[in-house]
């Protein structure tokens, strides 16, 4: 699709995609797992919008999620935007590709949502959204024009809009930390969802919805010099305290529950992933991977390569949508520490399903749309296999 496309076009593009009646679930009312939808789609271009709509008409249709309500899209940037992965384009690789993102904005503003705005913490910068992607060599536009009122914000600080930090509080007290203080876009919200890309990681095994929402955490706060007592102004560094236990967040927020826990990164990320999970719920998980890369979650993992698997899931609970897409790639979901893809870390779907957020149990899952078996164009499970899985840090 076009880069420029204005709301004209937008509509033209989606010719007689318009939001059908929803598809009536097989699965008795309030099943745990929900609805999760799988569909081939091979390209970003005339495919993409038609096969999206199709997914969210069959887990319920937008129109009862969104209409008159404020969306924040939580999106998948990590890392530098000057980082490639040969010569692909970040989206063919590990950031969430700018036409799903504005292909699922224009269907949330056809549907009636009041606001969208798209958020990120992207690395270790308190600059516009637009500005990272514009560095990332994409065109703001193309998004800002995809529905009405779409807006972008930064949320790995406070920013300019508000005078405090917001908390969420975990379930159950939470795997590693009771509480989380984030910006407060995420509170700030009728409906969260997460749009994210399908890839291997090289610390929690995979990223996909809920791994994706590791990155609603500002920096300010729990990176790696954030001050002891108050929050940076600004971001400086990454989040290696998550992954290495070596200090505690500034005082704005609570330390870790258990200090003498290990100071491990498997055993760490995946319960900061859970405990974001069922703090901040996700309403709406796409996890897309139309193209995508095989072996970690971005370029600086050795031995990582692009890959084209032409799929894209979504669904209405994250760790359902989470446990189709790891069939899809080709992983059993129940598997835990010591099976692929978990060599070296806990299963964030276990430590999400012990805090209530969803269930692994396939038979509590309604799958709809492609068959699962049809959709695995691509095996990660093979692929690792020839790699080999040293990929702990």
């Amino acid at each position: 699709m076009s880069a420029n496309l204005t709301r004209r076009e937008w509509l033209a593009a989606a010719g007689g995609a318009c939001l059908a009646q929803p598809v009536r679930s097989r699965a008795s009312a309030g099943a745990p797992g929900g609805i999760v939808s799988v569909a081939r789609c091979r390209n970003y271009g005339s495919e993409l919008l038609p096969s999206m709509q199709r997914m969210f008409d069959q887990i319920g249709g937008l129109g009862r999620l969104v209409k008159g309500k404020t969306v924040v899209m939580k999106v998948n940037l990590t890392g530098s935007p000057s980082y490639r992965l040969g010569f692909k384009p970040a989206g063919d690789t590990h950031y969430t590709h700018p036409s799903v993102i504005a292909a699922t904005a224009h269907l949330m503003g056809r549907a009636g949502a009041k606001r969208i705005r798209v958020v990120e913490c992207p690395w270790n910068t308190a600059d516009p959204l637009e500005e990272v992607m514009l560095e990332a060599n994409w065109e703001p536009r193309q998004i800002l024009n995809a529905a009405p009122h779409v807006e972008f914000e930064n949320t790995n600080y406070l920013g300019p809009f508000r005078k405090t930090y917001s908390r969420f509080k975990v379930p159950k007290g939470g795997h590693m930390f009771k509480e989380y203080v984030l910006n407060g876009a995420y509170e700030e919200c009728d409906v969260f969802v997460s749009i994210a890309k399908m890839k291997d990681h090289a610390t929690a095994g995979i990223t996909l919805a809920m791994k994706n929402c590791f990155g609603i955490t500002p920096c300010t706060i729990y990176g790696d010099r954030s001050p002891v007592d108050e929050p940076s102004p600004v971001p400086r560094g990454g989040r290696g305290p998550f992954h290495a236990g070596n200090r505690q967040p500034a005082k704005i927020a609570p330390p870790e529950n258990d200090p003498a826990s290990p100071r491990q990164a498997g055993y760490r990320v995946p319960r900061v992933v859970a405990d974001l999970a069922a703090a901040r719920p996700i309403h709406l998980s796409i996890v897309e991977a139309v193209e995508s890369m095989a072996g970690g979650e971005g370029p600086w993992i050795r031995g990582s390569a692009p890959v084209s698997p032409q799929v894209i899931v979504a669904g209405t609970n994250p760790v359902a949508t989470d446990v189709v897409c790891m069939q899809v790639m080709g992983y059993d979901p129940m598997a835990d520490r010591g099976t692929p893809p978990f060599e070296r870390c806990d299963s964030t779907l276990r430590l999400a399903e012990e805090l209530g957020v969803g269930t692994r149990d396939l038979n509590r899952i309604e799958v709809v749309g492609t068959p699962v078996k049809e959709a695995m164009v691509f095996n990660f499970a093979e692929f690792r296999k020839k790699r080999g899985a040293n990929w702990a840090r």
